[in-house]
This record gives structure tokens, C-alpha cells and sequence, in this order.
């Protein structure tokens, strides 16, 4: 009883049973006599303290709320304790922990995907020269550089045109002069040729084709220089297949200093070959000189003529003069379809006799010489004379071609070619 009552004190719930048991004792007090009513009197407090004291438990459980506070229980203290913090600048910042596991997850994403790239190059040539920019070798004397065949670059034959590989000649002996410390200002002049406006003019070139690359294939290209006779120079070029090593195509060329503004020859200065003279090799030619005299040929002697050829904007090189790579195809223009679609160019002899300027107009003549349809050793060889002029007379060009039947394996070599050198 003194529980109860010390409990009902501090937690001042009424106890619902206890209400109705009084209710129900009030309605029969006229009629029931005393002594039962003491009875049930008993009876009504003693249920009144055991359902007192489930109160305290329900009670603790869920204590009252005053204001809409509780009151009497720790859960009450301890929400006040965890109320929120005043508002500062501080608080008020984001959640970088948040941001920063957000960029650690992407970056761990991306590196998995880096990871999963196969970056392993599929050619051995690419680890010697990934970029194909070039570099100097053997003692500096010779620049190296590779050339993948493009999809653009092949004919009909599905092989490399003649162009395409004049073109891989053009761009090593540029590259040669470049990483060579030695290119200025101009097209493959050295700083003292610009101070004379002296600029290098081909003369005589001599390419022998092996065989022709296709499309995929890797070519490697090795270019040195060598003095020719005293205000002359020689360039000498051996093109190989970058896998296996084989020889495809060698060539040798003359050159000779002209000046840019009034483009006449010039000697070379002495100051030009001191900067020049110490990259110049003793070696013989890759290609012997052909010192056959070429036939003269007009259009009385010439089989096929092709006239109106002009040079495009496209064609002129930085000296304003057309690029010489241009002839070739200038050349062929003229040759016999008969010849172009049963034969594949072999070698040829180029003699380069004045410049095209933009404005000119051109002829392209040739002859066959020799068919070759007798000759045992070089079966199916045929001979051709060429001829690119001006439409005023002008020789611009004098070449000699050699053709041999396509889907030949090897023939050998023929004419004049050299041994091949280790």
C-alpha cells in the first residue's frame, strides 16, 4: 500500500479499473449490507494495488509528457543533450567526406577500365620507333625511320605506288637535315644556304624496286650522304621490310645548290661544307650509275603522247617549284595501259633537266625500246624511254623505266644493280 501510494505520487495516472470499481461500489451502497461492502472494499484495493502497480510499469515505459516534454524518465535528458548545434559557417559546409569517396570511386573505375587496355604493341617495330619520327644511327651517319603502308596509299594492285615510295625518300632526307641539327628556314637548307638564298636541287635519280610493299606493311628507310664530285652531293637510300629484313627497294640520287632568286647553279660554299662535310660517308652507290645516253624523243619517235598537263597549287613545294616526286606521275601519264595492267615498274633512271613552274603546261611522251620477249635471263622485260617537256619544247625531264610481268615472285636482279652489301 505505502508503494502504491508513494508511486501514484510521483506518476498522478488514474487507474482506470480502480474508477470503475468505485463507480460500481457507489451504485450499491443503498442495498447491500456493510459487511459485504468491507468485504468487496478489500477486495477492491487489493486489485486497485496490483493493477497499481502495473501502472508503474506502463508508466515507465511510456512516462506523461508536460508541454509536450516528457517528465520523470532519462530518455527526456538525453534528447535534450543531442539537440542540434547552433547554425555556424563551420556546420554549414557540405559533406566533402561524401564528395571525396565519390571521386575516389571513379578514379578506381577508370583505372580498372585503363587497366583492362591491351596496350601491348602488336609489332616489334613499334618499340623501336612508336612514333615513326626517326633517329640517327651507326655513328650518326645514317637516319632511320619506319613507315606504316597506309590504306590510301596502294593501287589497284594493291601495292604501294611508285609515288608512295618516292615520297618515304623525300620525307628521311628532310627528317635526316632536321634531326641532324642542320634544317633552317628553308626546304632542307642548312642556316648558312639560307644566308646565300641557296636552296638543293636534284639532278639524277636511280630507284631499283625489288618488290613492292602492301597495304599494313612496315617499311624501314635508311638515308646517308656522301660528296659527288666537287660542288655536288650524293643521297643514297636502302628501304627494307621492318620484319624480316628484306631488301626492297634501294635508290641513289645526285644533288646540286641553285640559287632561289635567280635560280641559277651555284658551288658550294665553303661555309655550307663545313657544316655539311662531316656527315658525308666513303661509300660506294647503292644503285651503279647508269651513264647510258638517253635517245632523243619527240613526237615524230614517240608511241604515246599525253598532252595539257598542269600543275595544281597542290603540287609546288615550299621553293615554288613543282615537288619532283610529281614527275614521276607525270611521267607514267604517257605509258602504254597495255603495259600498266600486265607489268609493274621495276626501275628507272630519271635525269632532271630544269624546273616546272605553276603556270606551265606540259607533254608527256614515251617509246617502248626493248619488249624483251627474247631474252631468257629476264623473261617478259620491257623497255621504255620517256619525255616530259614544256608545250614550248622545254625539256623538264628525261627518264628510262624498266617493267617486269606482275605476280612474279623474284626475278633477280637486272640492268646495272649492285651487290648487295652487308
Amino acid at each position: 500500500m505505502v508503494a502504491t501510494a508513494a508511486t501514484s505520487a510521483f506518476l498522478p495516472i488514474p487507474s482506470p479499473a480502480s474508477d470503475s470499481v468505485g463507480k460500481t461500489s457507489g451504485k450499491v451502497v443503498g442495498s447491500i449490507p456493510a459487511a459485504s461492502i468491507d468485504a468487496r472494499a478489500t477486495n477492491a484495493k487489493s486489485k486497485s494495488t496490483s493493477s497499481g502497480r502495473l501502472q508503474v510499469k506502463a508508466n515507465a515505459q511510456a512516462p506523461p509528457k508536460v508541454n509536450g516534454t516528457k517528465v520523470g524518465s532519462m530518455e527526456s535528458l538525453k534528447t535534450e543533450d543531442m539537440s542540434p548545434p547552433p547554425r555556424t559557417f563551420i556546420n554549414q559546409l557540405p559533406d566533402w567526406s561524401m564528395l571525396l569517396a565519390a571521386i575516389t570511386t571513379i578514379f578506381l573505375a577508370a583505372e580498372k577500365q585503363w587497366m583492362m587496355l591491351d596496350w601491348k604493341p602488336k609489332r616489334t617495330d613499334m618499340l623501336v620507333d612508336p612514333f615513326g619520327l626517326g633517329r640517327i644511327v651507326q655513328d650518326g651517319f645514317v637516319f632511320r625511320q619506319n613507315f606504316s603502308i597506309r590504306s590510301y596509299e596502294i593501287g589497284a594492285d594493291r601495292t604501294a605506288s611508285v609515288e608512295t615510295l618516292m615520297n618515304h625518300l623525300q620525307e628521311t632526307a628532310l627528317n635526316h637535315v632536321k634531326n641532324a641539327g642542320l634544317l633552317a628556314d628553308g626546304f632542307g637548307s642548312t642556316p648558312e644556304m639560307c644566308k646565300r638564298n641557296l636552296i638543293w636541287v636534284v639532278t639524277k635519280m636511280q630507284v631499283v624496286v625489288d618488290r613492292y610493299p602492301t597495304w599494313g606493311d612496315v617499311v624501314q628507310v635508311d638515308t646517308w650522304v656522301a660528296a659527288s664530285g666537287k660542288n655536288g652531293m650524293r643521297r643514297d637510300w636502302l628501304v627494307r621490310d621492318s620484319n624480316t629484313g628484306e631488301i626492297l627497294t634501294r635508290a641513289s640520287s645526285l644533288w646540286v645548290m641553285m640559287n632561289k632568286e635567280t635560280r641559277r647553279l651555284s658551288k658550294i660554299p665553303d661555309e655550307v661544307r663545313g657544316e655539311i662535310g662531316s656527315y658525308f660517308v666513303d661509300s660506294p652507290p647503292l644503285v651503279d650509275d647508269d651513264s647510258r645516253k638517253l635517245p632523243k624523243l619527240d613526237e615524230n619517235t614517240a608511241e604515246h603522247i599525253r598532252t595539257g598537263l598542269t600543275p595544281r597549287w597542290g603540287d609546288l613545294d615550299v621553293n615554288q617549284h613543282v615537288n619532283n616526286v610529281k614527275y614521276v606521275g607525270w611521267i607514267l601519264e604517257s605509258a602504254p595501259l597495255e603495259i600498266l595492267e600486265t607489268h609493274e615498274l621495276a626501275g628507272m633512271t630519271l635525269e632532271y633537266r630544269r624546273e616546272c613552274m605553276r603556270d606551265s603546261v606540259l607533254q608527256s611522251l614515251t617509246s617502248i625500246v626493248d619488249e624483251g620477249s627474247g631474252d631468257s635471263s629476264h623473261p617478259g622485260i620491257v623497255e621504255c624511254q620517256h619525255l616530259l617537256r614544256l608545250e614550248g619544247g622545254g625539256e623538264i625531264v628525261k627518264g628510262r623505266t624498266k617493267w617486269r610481268p606482275k605476280f612474279v615472285d623474284k626475278i633477280g636482279s637486272f640492268g646495272q644493280l649492285p651487290h648487295e652489301n652487308a
